[in-house]
């Protein structure tokens, strides 16, 4: 495959892609946009360890100086995580200004997937996607990431969709578009925070080896969309959902007051749900990104058995 002119790859992942290894693609909002450093340095670099350690090779992906880059240095994490929120955050409308402006971007779910794509890499560990968010009925609000995941072939490993959001409405979506939804050890949509949403998944995996088999039979199939694959937060980690909620509720109202919409509300939701949870909620992210890594990388490794 002819790389595109515009993306690099580290020398790990173009080594590791050309022999058949496994490899996970990781975003890079998540460091910029996501967490305050250095926790979020931290954080980035632990999920690249959990996912050595799991049999595959660590990918994280961003845009530096208008390069697409699948696979960063630790200087380059380090960047990013220091330089927050100065950098864009680029979802499917923004690649092509960044690229040609030589800009920054700290890639979404949408853009690592479409970068991860491009690279070759077919599985990707996120902490949440983002969805339909109340009220959308009105303000037609809807995240990139679900359309993304209709026509880019990359399976999408996270922790559910933020409560935050109209998770009804979300699945919804993904149906009529028609991208599967899969339960990893559960047959109830998690919530992010929480493990449990009283919503349904369309089927339940309990084995890396049976999300390799689905996957790549989709493939086989030409179905060209992703698959998304839902992985409840640990148990021990699992915040109360009444907490959760009333934060929720709080964080939602405040946003309403100020105006806040667009691209603003996820980061100022959560940074609010993180003040209005005593930092819990920082924890429970940082869990439950560490558990998806682990559960991609063995599915990784799965596919290229």
């Amino acid at each position: 495959m002819e790389l595109n002119k515009y993306l690099d790859l580290s020398p790990e992942v173009a080594e590791a892609l050309k022999a058949g290894k496994p490899v996970v693609a990781l975003e890079s909002t998540i460091i910029s946009h996501g967490m305050p450093y250095p926790q979020n340095v931290e954080t980035a670099l632990a999920v690249e360890d959990i996912i050595r350690q799991n049999g595959a090779v660590p990918a994280t992906i961003c845009i530096i100086g208008g390069r697409l880059k699948a696979g960063c240095t630790k200087e380059e994490i380090e960047y990013l995580g220091k330089a927050g929120t100065k950098v864009t955050k680029a979802s499917r409308r923004d690649l092509a200004m960044l690229v040609a402006r030589k800009m920054d971007g700290a890639t979404t779910v949408t853009t690592t997937m479409i970068i991860a794509h491009m690279a070759g890499i077919k599985v990707f560990a996120t902490g949440g996607i983002g969805g339909v968010h109340r009220g959308a009925e009105t303000t037609m609000d809807i995240s990139a990431d679900l359309e993304e995941l209709a026509h880019t072939p990359v399976m999408v490993v996270c922790a559910g969709a933020k409560s935050i959001l109209d998770l009804g409405l979300t699945l919804e979506y993904l149906e009529t578009h028609g991208v599967p939804v899969i339960g990893y050890g559960t047959e109830e949509l998690p919530a992010f925070y929480t493990r449990k949403s009283g919503f349904g998944v369309d089927y339940r995996v309990d084995t890396p080896e049976e999300l390799a088999q689905f996957f790549n039979t989709s493939l086989e199939l030409g179905m060209n969309a992703g698959i998304l694959v839902t992985n409840p937060i640990p148990e021990e980690y699992s915040m109360d959902s009444a907490v959760i909620n009333k934060a929720i509720e709080e964080a939602l109202a405040e946003a309403k007051a100020q105006g806040i919409h667009g691209k603003e509300t996820t980061p100022f939701l959560l940074a609010k749900v993180k003040d209005l949870t005593g930092g819990d909620s920082l924890d429970s992210n940082i869990q439950l990104v560490f558990n998806n890594a682990k559960v991609a990388a063995r599915t990784a490794a799965a596919m290229q058995k």
